[in-house]
């Protein structure tokens, strides 16, 4: 924050744009950091702060710092800035950003000729919760000069006091495995993960022995995927291997058809019974659709808590979904016993995929109903 508000004033022509996935976190977290750094510069009487619409002004040139969340992607289309040029760009609690695509499109949007003396400049900040985050993949585990990656901990923060060290002193007692994460900044997984057990291995010279087959479907449109996934269950062992997924925006219930026709053969797949109408039309078209039966989300978990569950290398989106998913938190940051309800809908499609086995039913896979 401070290094936003100094070199906004030293470059007469840039704009900053602050980023969360969530619009609405901003305004407690970027944006009240930005006037504290702007009040500790004692350059208050300089800046223009507004809620509506959040953004900064520098009143001398009229430069601003923009706020957006990735909830709302329309208002990244075109950015336009007023003055300048928008030219560095601060995303703050990267890890929530879990689609690598995601970031692209933030990355494109920071592009055409600087003036001279300018420059491009993307600042990620975040708590390395998994190491399974493209981030360490794509920014941490290569060597590449336009890329400089740091970490840094509690023991070399000089804006903490007495009280937060014994905090997280109290942390590396109690809490190891987070002290580890958010105190030490090692990557890893800290409490509130649901799933830890998963590995991801190379099952292409499996696949074929797989006979004990079972097919999931979440329906989506706009915002959320439509995302299916194939599973197979050595229930002898308590093995759950997924082998397949197919993650799809803006999918039409007719051309989703084709797509299930392929993967399922005349196995049955489950789907959400929330759209009935659109397993109806699944069915209209050749498909072994059936709805599930309703049950609490955290029976499908726990039940799926039972298996080790081995991954494809090649489910990019299972995987990028089952390294973030945990369990929301109180203001205290206590797990409790309710999942986040977002990007989990592969997750979602594998819970549907053993509805019939989770409840002893009559259907077995690969069997037409």
């Amino acid at each position: 924050a401070l290094w936003v508000i100094y070199f906004m004033m030293k470059y007469p022509q840039a704009n900053t744009l602050v980023i969360r996935k969530v619009f609405s976190t901003l305004r407690t977290s970027c944006y009240a950091d930005l006037k504290w750094a702007i009040h500790r510069l004692g350059v208050d009487d300089l800046w223009e702060t507004t809620i509506s619409p959040l953004e900064m002004t520098y009143k001398p040139t009229g430069q601003k710092i923009y706020f957006r969340g990735l909830d709302d992607p329309l208002k990244l289309t075109s950015f336009a800035v007023d003055v300048g040029v928008l030219c560095w760009c601060w995303i703050e609690e990267f890890y929530e950003i879990t689609s690598e695509e995601d970031f692209n499109y933030i990355d494109e949007t920071i592009r055409g000729e600087m003036p001279e003396g300018l420059f491009k400049q993307i600042t990620m900040t975040f708590n390395p919760w998994s190491e399974l985050h493209f981030a360490k993949r794509r920014f941490f585990d290569i060597k590449d000069p336009n890329i400089f990656a740091t970490t840094t901990n509690y023991l070399c923060n000089e804006w903490l006091d007495e009280a937060d060290k014994l905090m997280f002193e109290d942390m590396k007692k109690n809490r190891p495995s987070r002290y580890r994460v958010a105190g030490l900044g090692e990557w890893g997984v800290a409490e509130g993960l649901i799933f830890d057990n998963y590995t991801v291995e190379d099952l292409t010279d499996k696949i074929s022995e797989f006979d004990n087959v079972y097919h999931g479907l979440d329906f989506g449109y706009s915002a959320d995927p439509t995302a299916y996934i194939k599973a197979h269950l050595d229930e002898s062992r308590k093995i759950i291997y997924v082998f397949d997924e197919y993650y799809q925006l803006k999918l039409l219930t007719k051309d989703l058809a084709p797509i299930l026709a392929e993967r399922c053969k005349t196995d049955y797949v489950m789907c959400d019974s929330a759209s009935p109408e659109r397993i109806d039309e699944l069915v209209f078209n050749g498909i072994n659709a059936r709805g599930v039966q309703k049950q609490a989300i955290n029976f499908g978990i726990y039940w799926l808590l039972g298996y080790r569950i081995i991954i494809h290398k090649d489910c990019v989106n299972f995987i990028r979904e089952i390294s973030s998913y945990r369990w929301e938190t109180d203001k205290f940051g206590n797990a409790l016993p309710k999942p986040v309800g977002k990007d989990d809908h592969g997750i979602d499609a594998l819970r549907y995929a053993f509805n019939a086995v989770m409840l002893q039913g009559e259907i077995k896979a690969g069997r037409r109903l």
